[in-house]
């Protein structure tokens, strides 16, 4: 009686360990235009970043109540397609002499966008 209780104990065991033991895997392939259009986005968000770290776009951010950390916070939960359209205009923008001009120009569009929210 014994083992015949024993027995049955083992094979529902294993039955049971066979069953909870098995895990699917699946693996995709990525494709490249995904890979260069996050890599582009990841471009644009530092290039947006990169401008908002400048000592006259803080101080301009400041001096509009608007506080630096904010900023970036906000471009941190920009969507790509937001994030294409500010650096396409941060890129359109004149370089050089004009350097008051772009800061100013930055800083209302930030402006513009936390306000949006």
């Amino acid at each position: 009686m014994r083992s015949a209780t024993f027995r049955m104990i083992c094979r529902l065991l294993i039955a049971s360990v066979m069953a909870l033991s098995v895990q699917t895997a699946r693996a995709g392939m990525i494709g490249a235009d995904q890979v260069s259009l996050a890599a582009a986005a990841q471009t644009e968000r530092n290039t947006v970043l990169n401008a908002l770290g400048r000592p006259a776009v803080t101080s301009g951010l400041q001096a509009l109540g608007v506080d630096p950390q904010a900023a970036r916070d906000r471009v941190a939960a920009m969507s790509d397609e937001e994030l294409d359209a500010l650096a396409g205009k941060m890129n359109s923008l004149p370089v050089g002499g004009e350097g008051l001009v772009v800061v100013l120009l930055i800083v209302l569009l930030i402006v513009v966008l936390l306000r949006r929210r």
